[in-house]
């Protein structure tokens, strides 16, 4: 069986990447549309972007607006704001949210359908080129064809793909990945990690995403414990923002699972932050899993070289027993240390279950997946 593998058309990444990625933003247009957040700003992120702009005379406009869970709202004032403004290329600067954003901004600049109506169909849009930065290790849209944006109308992170959302250049720079806070390194290292295990655990894996997931896995365990004690560690940052990078090319050419699938209603009713909340579910929803692919999570086991041994089921529970303690050691929150409410959580899990299932994601798990046992894994989760 015949593979299509998909990847933006350049990467430039390492240490000044940004600035040696001049030449190729001068290429793009005469004015930029740079989608941020306002955190960029006040870190001062953006200033070294607009030197860089600068320094190639590239004219910008600076939208800030995006939100950690971007809506249809925000995108409807990028698209108008960036057409009030004559710009011709797009730059996404920051996590996961203004990247999503500026992908869902890009498919309303030549179309006038609402984003809801490209819900569960393969986009194919002409679009201005766009550039991806990120500033976390973690999402990986940088090298994806997906964008996640909530319908406000419906409260349903709308699940949105097409080839056409891959950026034109991914910039990986670890320089601003060293401002991120120690639990925003955890969790977008640890979303990372379940793009990673969720793309080799797939039904749709394939031999080129098994080689970059099973790199991924491997540059996490060994680089992510650092980065959360130490933000100052350059080499291990280097290697994160890399391992985010393989993992996002891994599932955007097979696919992530269960966890996705569960995680975007939560983030949706509940407003957790996406790395945050595919923490909250990643230990027990692979330890619900893997009796469906003891033989993959055996492989991860062996290729981190946790053990030799050659039964499938002891390797595998070696392997999600170091997964384990690796999520203590991030001190990932659970649901009502963060604030979660439990009536209300357990009011909402029939919805969320399906509404995960609904997404597609469940569905692509080894193991079958349905609907009522979301629902039992939902009232497990919550502590």
């Amino acid at each position: 069986m015949a593979n299509t593998f998909l990847t933006p058309k350049m990467i430039v990444s390492g240490n000044d990447a940004l600035d040696s990625a001049k030449s190729e933003l001068s290429k793009l247009g005469k004015k930029a549309f740079i989608v941020t957040d306002a955190m960029m700003v006040k870190l001062g992120n953006i200033l070294l972007l607009e030197k860089i702009l600068k320094e190639v005379n590239i004219d910008y406009h600076i939208f800030s607006e995006v939100n950690f869970e971007p809506n249809d709202t925000v995108v409807i004032q990028g698209k108008d704001a960036y057409r009030e403004n004559n710009c011709d290329f797009l730059i996404a600067l920051g996590g996961g949210s203004p990247i999503d954003t500026a992908k869902a901004i890009s498919i309303l600049l030549n179309n006038d359908a609402p984003l809801s109506s490209y819900m569960g169909k393969v986009i194919d849009i002409d679009r201005p080129p766009l550039v991806a930065i990120p500033t976390t290790a973690g999402t990986g849209s940088e090298a994806t064809k997906f964008t996640i944006i909530n319908d406000t109308a419906t409260k349903v992170k709308m699940l949105l793909t097409g080839p056409c959302l891959i950026p034109d250049l991914a910039i990986i720079d670890p320089a601003f990945s060293k401002s991120a806070p120690q639990s925003v390194t955890s969790h977008t290292g640890i979303d990372a990690l379940c793009h990673a295990v969720e793309s080799y655990t797939s039904r749709k894996t394939q031999p080129l995403s098994d080689t970059f997931a099973l790199s991924a896995i491997k540059r996490i365990f060994a680089n992510l414990q650092k980065c959360y004690d130490n933000g100052n560690d350059t080499e291990a940052r280097v290697q994160m923002s890399l391992a985010a990078l393989e993992a996002g090319i891994s599932f955007n050419n097979s696919s992530v699972t269960i966890v996705h699938g569960m995680s975007r209603p939560m983030g949706a009713l509940f407003h957790v932050p996406h790395g945050l909340s595919n923490a909250m579910l990643l230990e027990e929803c692979m330890n619900y899993v893997v009796d469906g692919a003891y033989d993959r999570f055996a492989d991860i086991a062996r290729y981190l070289s946790l053990t030799d041994d050659k039964d499938d089921v002891k390797a595998a529970k070696i392997f999600l027993n170091a997964l384990s303690e690796l999520l203590r050691n991030l001190n990932v929150p659970t649901m009502s240390q963060y604030g979660i409410d439990k009536e209300e959580y357990f009011a909402s899990i029939d919805k969320m279950a399906h509404d995960a299932f609904a997404s597609g994601s469940p569905s692509n798990t080894i193991k079958e997946i349905k609907v009522d046992d979301m629902v039992e894994l939902y009232k497990k989760i919550y502590r």
